[in-house]
């Protein structure tokens, strides 16, 4: 069994004012206090490193876990059960493909917070200059602050199905700001207490999830078949748009941040590489299980739905609530149009189909989903402010932040419109946050892939092929469901103007990243251009040690006067 630490917190400082290094390390550009237990870290067991140890791999779970809640997120639980209602079991190849790449990209960030000691928002903040680095964290904060929007909104329905319609909407909007509070006392009872609370959620979803898919009882060569046949027959133009969804809602930018904090929770020893090697290991097995769990759960809620409501018409499932008075049938017209799914809808469906136990069921696996994103995307947020503008907030501080931004607007327009608005938000921020995308991905392939910063663990060929080709594609997609989500709210030609400036803008940032990118990779060539040295890279990089052990050792000279030099540099 593993057990917890005290030690030094990272980014203390020396007695004495000492020359100034130019390796820069783990301690360095921190203040004196970490998000993330920097004074309490998991001892990993020694063990025989010729034979996998499931001692070593109970020691290095967590992360991983806590990482992969974001794929389980109310967003991805929508997108799951319209994906099931549109297109069946067809589309589930997709969700298979696009969790496997985002195993992928996990991967990458993983190993940059083993390798290296700090995670992406920390290297951002060394790699990139001032005003691209700003860009860049607001970019993120745009994307956490989207998720928990449907975090919010994900929490909202499951407690308006709970109370049978006692405390509306508005009030569960409310009410997520004081249960978010609560449940962060949690990390004061430890890292390990913390990691097995976020367990028993994905515990919750499993169960009552599970629960739905016993109880449906859907085809299960069915299942299997849309698993394992990449084609879609007889899909229309709203399944290729659902497709395009399920990959944006899956692979979320701020996710890759969370993940290259959450390694650091470990203690490697960063002066031995086969230490490092080791971590990177059990990381990688532990994220493979993690996604698989919840893969598994995703195909849960998409079978349920495939089952239940593909093909199926307002009228008939009108018809059903009927025999259950105290059910909301009016939700669905009488029409022989096909429901429009969404988690409101998809509760009340069940509830009128399998009886009043499987709507509070799934009312409570809802719930569970929402509250374990919000608190995970409440550390994304604290470690993206701290390493993009070297800042930490109190964690009461990050939480309000964020959940009023959040609010505000979803509290309005649940106390104002209907459900059917609310919920159809959800699209809405799925297109806002799959622009984020680039923001994550491609620092996270630049950083692996150079050999200055990762030495002996720099990204292979087949790593950069396969991750830039998921960048173009992923862009692509993302790029194809914002244009197609425009259409759909049929702008005025003002707001048309402004949404094509603000593309622009966006792909010119797009593109300095990339120049940015191609350099890490080793083109230097580009180097030659006057614009790219004085505007592109930044003054730190060619001070980066090649030796990743010395880049990332324990113990380093910088202080915070030190460190105040080199910002001056900027």
């Amino acid at each position: 069994m593993s057990s917890e630490s005290r030690g030094q917190g990272d980014g203390a400082p020396t007695e004495a004012p000492q020359p100034v290094n130019n390796t820069a390390s783990e301690t360095t550009l921190l203040s004196p206090s970490a998000t993330y237990f920097a004074d309490e870290k998991i001892q990993i067991p020694e063990a025989d490193t010729s034979s996998f140890s499931f001692r070593k791999l109970w020691a290095f779970t967590g992360p991983g876990f806590l990482m992969s809640i974001a794929y389980l997120d109310p967003g991805n639980i929508e997108s799951d059960l319209q994906s099931g209602t549109v297109a069946q079991y067809k589309l589930l190849w997709v969700l298979l493909s696009a969790t496997m790449l985002g195993l992928l990209m996990q991967r990458l960030s993983a190993r940059l917070g083993v390798v290296t000691g700090l995670h992406l928002a920390e290297m951002c903040y060394r790699q990139y200059r001032k005003i691209p680095r700003l860009i860049l964290w607001i970019m993120i904060e745009i994307a956490i602050i989207g998720s928990d929007m449907q975090e919010v909104i994900g929490t909202a329905i499951a407690i308006y199905l709970l109370s049978s319609k006692t405390i509306p909407l508005w009030g569960g909007v409310l009410i997520t700001i004081v249960d978010t509070f609560t449940f962060l006392f949690l990390d004061k009872y430890g890292l390990r207490k913390l990691e097995l609370f976020f367990g028993f959620l994905i515990t919750v979803m499993g169960v009552t999830f599970g629960f739905e898919y016993i109880t449906s009882k859907p085809s299960q060569l069915e299942v299997i078949e849309g698993m394992f046949v990449p084609w879609c027959e007889g899909c229309d133009s709203r399944a290729l748009l659902q497709a395009v969804g399920i990959v944006g809602a899956v692979i979320m930018p701020h996710n890759l941040y969370l993940h290259s904090a959450l390694v650091k929770s470990r203690d490697v020893d960063r002066t031995k590489p086969e230490k490092i090697r080791d971590a990177n290991l059990y990381f990688f097995v532990e994220a493979t299980i993690a996604l698989f769990v919840s893969f598994v759960i995703n195909v849960f809620v998409v079978a349920v739905f495939a089952h239940g409501l593909f093909h199926k018409t307002n009228k008939e499932v009108h018809d059903l609530c009927l025999h259950h008075p105290s059910v909301n049938a009016s939700i669905f017209p009488e029409n022989d149009e096909y429901v429009d799914a969404d988690l409101y809808k998809g509760g009340i469906f069940l509830g009128c189909t399998y009886g009043l136990a499987a709507m509070y069921i799934w009312a409570v696996g809802i719930l569970a989903a929402g509250q374990s994103s919000t608190m995970t995307g409440t550390y994304a947020g604290q470690f993206t402010m701290e390493g993009f503008l070297n800042l930490q907030w109190a964690r009461w501080k990050r939480v309000l932040f964020t959940r009023i931004i959040a609010i505000v607007p979803t509290f309005c327009l649940a106390f104002f419109s209907h459900i059917e608005d609310l919920t159809g938000m959800n699209d809405v921020l799925n297109a806002i946050m799959s622009l984020q995308l680039p923001f994550a991905t491609i620092p996270t392939i630049a950083f692996t892939s150079n050999p200055q910063i990762m030495g002996e663990f720099v990204n292979g060929w087949f790593n950069k092929v396969a991750s830039i080709l998921l960048s173009v594609v992923v862009i692509a997609i993302n790029t194809y469901f914002v244009v197609e989500t425009m259409n759909s709210l049929h702008l005025h030609w003002f707001a048309l103007v402004i949404v094509v400036v603000i593309g622009v803008c966006y792909l010119i940032f797009c593109a300095y990243l990339v120049v940015h990118m191609a350099i890490s990779m080793g083109n230097t060539n580009l180097l030659r251009y006057g614009l790219v040295k004085k505007y592109i890279m930044g003054p730190i990089d060619s001070q980066l040690s090649v030796n990743p052990i010395s880049y990332s050792r324990s113990h380093s000279n910088w202080t915070l006067d030190s460190c105040a030099t080199e910002v001056a540099r900027f």
